[in-house]
């Protein structure tokens, strides 16, 4: 079977390393560099902690991956196993981490429910007082995107996938209702090309490829920033990444006695021009995201010193949640993770490999992930987002 894959970030390479190892001739277009567009740009998280049992899933069968890349790519992400903090400070979010628990550890993860004392037992700069509940994983952890990028374009193309980069998908052919083929842009010009199924993993610029095979997809482009900062007090190597999940700040260690802060805190959240948003780090919403980070922990303070940073997009659906389904005969979506889409990809990979290949999968039960959701009213709620 003849697949081209659109996009190059960590979704879709690691799609098309799955469809190539099991015989599909694969070519990947990428409409700029290899994981340039939201992969690069993204913290790094892996964690199970999810509010909704899909979400939680998709992390369990991409954990063993994370656990093995070195072994199975060849190349070392820089995983580091610290653990994820997340905090409540009212009873409602409380209530809503004791089900969270629950059903994490139904499925076979190593949650816990905690007091905010114990959370500062894992994380010793944490002021307790403002919090009424914690949970923490001691599994979750941070890797390398870009590193897991090199890892998975090196395994795609030793599986013969032909990578193609400064080439973008123009147009999506169909004929009876099924796709057919593409045009593309390249830097020698256009070239069209038959293929027998397109994968849309083109992250915030999926709903536009969507449009090409004549597929409305509720993708929205939303910035996110991440700044990196000097600690008044360094945070340990060993402490988790820790959410503050009420106000949406976070903060974890980076190497070198700095570290990495983080969150959303306007009430609006407009859509951004992936082509033309301002990837430059917009230094008063530093300022606020120490601030907060500061309010809460004994690392961030007037001498916190903010060495630099960047913006880049998260392609978020209504619900927070991907869009993972075969939209229309010959075009397979999977985009709108909506910042969880680096953590989610190992999964992604086989689950687009069988639904191109055989139809169905049986790695994750993503039906409920199917775009109809919004319309029948069964959109899904994902509250643990940071």
């Amino acid at each position: 079977m003849d697949v081209l894959v659109c996009g190059g970030g960590i979704v879709g390479l690691a799609a098309a390393y799955e469809l190539a190892d099991r015989g599909a001739d694969v070519v990947l277009c990428e409409r700029g560099s290899l994981g340039a567009g939201s992969t690069a740009r993204a913290a790094g998280g892996i964690r199970s902690q999810f509010s909704t049992r899909v979400n939680v899933e998709l992390s369990l069968a991409s954990k063993p991956v994370w656990n093995s890349f070195e072994e199975r790519f060849g190349v070392d992400i820089g995983l580091r196993k610290n653990g994820y903090v997340f905090l409540a400070r009212t009873e409602e979010s409380a209530d809503q981490f004791r089900e969270n628990v629950a059903m994490q550890r139904e499925l076979g993860t190593a949650s816990e429910l905690l007091t905010p004392a114990e959370a500062a037992d894992h994380c010793p700069g944490i002021d307790p007082e403002p919090f009424v509940a914690a949970t923490y994983n001691p599994d979750d952890g941070v890797a390398d995107p870009n590193l897991a990028v090199q890892g998975y374009a090196a395994a795609a193309r030793e599986a013969g996938v032909d990578i193609r980069t400064k080439t973008a998908v123009t147009a999506v052919h169909r004929d009876a209702g099924r796709v057919v083929g593409v045009d593309l842009d390249t830097a020698g010009g256009t070239e069209q090309m038959a293929t027998d199924c397109v994968v849309n993993a083109a992250g915030a610029w999926a709903a536009q490829v969507g449009r090409l095979a004549g597929v409305e997809l509720p993708i929205s482009p939303r910035r996110r920033q991440i700044a990196v900062v000097e600690p008044s007090t360094p945070v340990p190597e060993s402490a988790p990444l820790t959410i503050d999940l009420d106000t949406g700040s976070y903060f974890r260690p980076e190497r070198d006695d700095i570290a990495l802060v983080g969150g959303h805190f306007a009430d609006a959240d407009p859509d951004a021009d992936p082509d033309r948003y301002d990837e430059g780090l917009d230094i008063n919403w530093a300022a606020e995201a120490v601030e907060r980070a500061g309010a809460y922990t004994d690392y961030f303070g007037p001498e916190t010193r903010i060495r630099r940073g960047w913006a880049g997009l998260y392609a978020v659906t209504p619900d927070h949640h991907p869009i993972v389904e075969t939209s229309i005969p010959g075009l397979v979506t999977a985009a709108g993770f909506s910042g969880h889409g680096f953590q989610h990809a190992p999964a992604t990979g086989r689950i687009v490999a069988d639904l191109v290949l055989e139809g169905e999968t049986e790695v994750v039960d993503v039906s409920a992930l199917a775009r109809e959701r919004f319309e029948q009213g069964a959109a899904l709620t994902e509250r643990s987002v940071a």
